[in-house]
């Protein structure tokens, strides 16, 4: 294939048309599934009452209350409040610890069921009544009072007996229990309530609770997050039921076991590993490359895909996320080919060679594949993917998304944002104020670093630890002037272990801290509410994140959010997917393997004076209130309905061209403009006839039918070619009478006039064409690796022919070719697209780059226009609304080609037929094959006279 005239399915909709021309995502309704529901039904009327007689403070709704947060995150935050109503006086940092010696960390972090002393509590750093013992794994209270009967401890106790009735399949796995609640001798629908899931995507489900104005219609599918094999098949109908009547939820019921080994080994032990850079290379880690529990993760993958079959309605959306359900898009495919689906995976896609290392690589990516839309954090994780995609499937990728056999396939970018209008609305409480006086008062004279992890690896709190530590060594002026507070995420005991954060907590708290101050202070989230969380981020003097690896980090867009008066900065780790956005390049960025620059970053932040601070904070609050909840929910629901009426639109069963139909439009026209691709409609080239020193062997029959319809009167004929200047001028010899349009675009030279005489025009003036070398240079590196690949390089384009052999002898070469192709492509959008504006077309065994901006149909569109470079070379091309159209001018309209976008230009003429000689989907209105367009060409060259009655069809 030479001409290139026939772009992907990507290009099938100009971006304008698509949006107008389509139904609103708001006409349909929205099928969200996630792997937990963001409601989930718990056995019992009501919640316990607490030991002193009054109600513990029920979790409000998390789109209320935790915007922004993941599904782990979003339970944390939503434990009550660790204070009674009437709290008790708060005390002193020198009274909260005049009676205490100093102490080491625990070597496991404490769970809920330990005691702890809540920093908003009594505002204790961390106490070793919430330690646990390394060997034994119990509170650890060595000299230290008993604190059982304290306060704290009592309201603690309040905390675990509260959710004591809700058997949690994502907590430690010591800590899960499968104890329930007895059933009730009441009606079933008083044996249970229903209350916020834990566990529920909070970022998600803030996310579509932000749009509930516009997004009415919609349905949750996902788990309920509990034990559920003891639950009896009424009781599961009748929850079944009201989640659907009353929540919009449809609930997948999933076998515990099955759920456990899905869940906990492979999601867990696998997938976030692999996702997140961390592939293991000991024996202990056999899990991973074994993959033994995917066939759990299949069958899990399939009770979600035949739920939402269940539940769906023709025009229903189909959203699914997370690395959790990458198989369904293919599962629900296979049983509703015409379905609108879009996966979004909300956290980090690997390189390809991370990704490869998974025995099962080919069935996730074909599993996603089978979604009209994919969509990541970051460009960086897109590129993964496509990358990924072309290397282990050997797909042909492009900018825009992976070209299959059948269909075209988006890739896009959507960042995740918070609902900002909901976090200002919180942080407006009295509750806040009242804090934030609160920790104002108490600090009063000194620096507050706040962070917000999970204590495992990818985090990388034990990499902020040590820089915290090196910047009190370095500024021993800062010492009992500033205070890190951590807020700790729940993770599971390994995973802490892993994370290796208490032996440096100990060590700095031992070498540090005096009776009046402890310079690290660990907070869990069951430790606070989310008002006091707000307060923390508002009084704040710096804002510490060092994850290893991240997708959208949120909690930094609430740090900016609750900045609004003080405007303090950001530290944050060039890993994450949030540094990527250029509105939070203007963050003190650190690489978290620093240590030395991160300490550096710490002092830079507690140093920085208010200007800087403030416009470094100016850029920061731009993109978090522009890239918010409400924007990234919009802008995936309406691309993901635009791709798939793009799939649909494609008719493989046009009409083939009806001479009897088009015959008397033709004779009876005066005035006519007929548009040809050249190679691969009215010839098929062979580019290495070329590339060998043999001409390009164009055949006669093809120039004299051209000739011949160049000389009636009546027609203007153009020929629409990908060809260089040089090689068409030779065709113009023999031609005088068609204009040209060369290099797909590039240029084009007008029929002559009067004189005879015609130049070429260029459409590239404007471009700056020095990319050409870089791209030849990196053309050339797979040149040399590919066998039989050249390259065609034109003035303003670039050609790469990968393959040039039989595919049905050579199909291995062809295999290793596209490989290479996809390679290239990649290589050369990354290091030179975005720089120079290009674009690149691949072909069937090559691709091209040009400007981008340019292609056949605006060449077309310069031929159309009477204020076009074809009718005013000496002016540029201006395109004025007053000047007529000059296809309206013509009264017959015939265009023959591959270029599936002008032939959908042209087809909202009422003028024009449209001749597709490709073998996909097409907007044109007829079909011609490409071995009978000189025929047909040949017949209207002699139209005269009055059309027999015979009907003359070309099929």
């Amino acid at each position: 294939m030479f001409g290139f005239g026939c772009p992907t399915p990507s290009h099938r909709l100009e971006p304008s048309c698509a949006v107008t021309g389509m139904s609103s995502f708001r006409n349909h309704r929205v099928v969200i599934a996630s792997l937990f529901l963001p409601n989930t039904a718990v056995l019992g009327e009501s919640h316990p009452s607490t030991p002193e007689g009054t109600a513990v403070h029920s979790p409000l709704p998390l789109p209320a209350v935790f915007p922004g947060y993941s599904k782990d995150q979003a339970f944390k935050l939503s434990l009550p409040p660790s204070r009674t109503r009437t709290p008790a006086p708060i005390l002193s940092i020198v009274e909260d610890l005049k009676d205490k010696s100093r102490t080491g960390s625990p070597a496991v972090t404490p769970g809920v069921e330990h005691a702890v002393s809540p920093l908003f509590a009594t505002l204790t750093p961390l106490t070793p009544s919430g330690f646990t013992d390394a060997k034994t794994k119990t509170p650890s209270h060595k000299g230290f009072s008993d604190p059982s009967g304290s306060p704290a401890d009592t309201r603690q106790r309040s905390v675990e007996e509260h959710y004591a009735h809700i058997p949690l399949r994502s907590q430690r796995k010591n800590f899960r229990s499968i104890a329930r609640r007895p059933l009730s001798d009441s009606p079933i629908g008083r044996q249970y309530h229903v209350e916020p899931n834990p566990h529920g995507n909070g970022g998600l489900t803030n996310a579509v609770k932000s749009l509930e104005g516009r997004l009415k219609r919609k349905r949750w599918v996902g788990t309920l997050g509990t034990n559920t094999d003891s639950l009896k098949e009424p009781l599961r109908r009748n929850i079944d039921h009201r989640m659907t009547e009353e929540y919009d939820s449809s609930p997948v019921w999933i076998p515990d076991d099955e759920f456990t080994q899905y869940y906990d080994n492979f999601c867990h032990q696998v997938l976030w590993p692999c996702l997140h850079y961390l592939v293991p290379d000991t024996p202990k880690t056999k899990t991973f490359y074994d993959s033994s529990s995917y066939k759990q993760y299949v069958s899990v993958n399939q009770r979600f895909a035949d739920t939402i079959v269940a539940n769906y309605q023709e025009g229903d959306i189909i959203w699914v996320n997370d690395y959790h359900l990458m198989l369904v898009p293919q599962l629900v495919r296979a049983k509703l080919p015409t379905a609108i689906i879009g996966f979004f995976l909300h956290v980090a896609f690997p390189s390809s060679e991370i990704f490869r290392c998974l025995s099962v690589r080919e069935s996730l990516l074909r599993g996603m594949l089978s979604a009209d839309l994919i969509g990541f954090q970051t460009a960086n994780y897109a590129r993964h993917f496509r990358q990924t995609v072309s290397r282990i499937l050997a797909l042909e990728t492009l900018p825009k998304g992976i070209q299959l056999d059948d269909h075209f396939v988006d890739v896009g970018v959507f960042p995740v944002g918070i609902d900002v209008r909901a976090l200002k609305e919180k942080r407006r409480d009295a509750e806040v104020a009242q804090w934030v006086q609160t920790l104002t008062e108490r600090y009063a004279g000194v620096k507050l670093v706040v962070g917000r992890d999970k204590l495992d690896e990818v985090q990388g709190v034990r990499h902020k630890l040590l820089a915290f530590e090196a910047f009190l060594d370095k500024h021993p002026e800062y010492h009992q002037k500033v205070v890190l507070i951590q807020v700790a995420l729940q993770t599971s005991e390994e995973n802490e272990a892993h994370g290796g954060v208490a032996d440096v907590v100990a060590r700095i708290n031992s070498r540090f801290s005096t009776l009046t101050y402890q310079p690290v202070v660990f907070l869990h989230t069951e430790d606070l509410s989310f008002s006091q969380y707000l307060a923390l981020l508002t009084v704040a003097d710096a804002f510490l994140v060092t994850s290893m690896r991240e997708g959208m980090a949120l909690r930094t867009h609430e740090f900016v959010v609750c900045q609004e008066e003080r405007h303090r900065p950001l530290i944050l780790s060039e890993f994450t997917g949030s540094y990527s956005y250029s509105g939070f390049r203007s963050c003190i960025v650190v690489n978290p393997w620093d240590t030395r620059n991160t300490a550096k970053a710490i002092y830079q932040a507690l140093t920085m004076d208010d200007d800087e601070a403030f416009s470094r904070w100016d850029d920061l609050h731009n993109h978090v209130v522009t890239q918010t909840a409400q924007t990234f929910v919009t802008s995936f629901l309406t691309r993901c309905l635009r791709m798939n009426i793009e799939h649909q639109q494609g008719d493989p069963l046009v009409a083939s061209l009806d001479l009897a139909l088009l015959l008397p439009r033709y004779r009876h026209s005066q005035r006519r403009l007929l548009l040809i691709d050249f190679e691969d409609t009215l010839w098929q080239r062979h580019p290495r006839r070329k590339h060998e020193g043999q001409g390009e062997g164009i055949p006669s029959e093809a120039i004299e039918v051209v000739k011949r319809l160049s000389e009636d009167s009546k027609n203007e004929v153009w020929v629409l070619s990908g060809l260089p200047v040089k090689t068409l001028d030779e065709v113009a010899k023999e031609v005088p009478r068609v204009g040209f349009v060369a290099e797909n675009g590039c240029f084009v030279k007008p029929i002559p006039g009067k004189s005879g005489e015609s130049s070429w025009i260029t459409m590239v003036a404007n471009f700056n064409l020095t990319w050409k070398n870089a791209c030849i240079e990196i053309l050339n590196y797979f040149t040399e690796r590919t066998p039989g690949s050249f390259i065609e390089e034109r003035e303003a384009s670039i050609v790469w022919r990968y393959f040039s052999g039989d595919e049905a002898v050579d199909a291995g070469d062809r295999v290793w070719a596209r490989r290479q192709a996809a390679e290239a492509q990649n290589h050369i959008f990354d290091s030179l697209g975005e720089r120079y504006g290009l674009r690149i077309i691949p072909g069937e065994n090559a691709f091209l780059v040009l400007p981008n901006y340019i292609s056949r149909s605006t060449a077309v569109g310069a031929i159309l226009h009477a204020g076009g470079p074809t009718y005013s070379p000496r002016a540029p091309w201006i395109l004025p609304e007053e000047n007529e159209s000059i296809a309206h001018a013509k009264d017959f309209v015939l265009a023959i080609g591959r270029d599936e976008k002008l032939l959908r230009r042209l087809a909202e003429l009422d003028n024009a037929e449209t001749c597709s000689t490709g073998t996909g989907g097409t907007d044109a209105r007829w079909r011609l094959c490409r071995e009978e367009v000189i025929g047909v060409l040949g017949q209207l060259a002699t139209a005269q006279g009055v059309v027999s009655n015979g009907s003359t069809r070309i099929s």
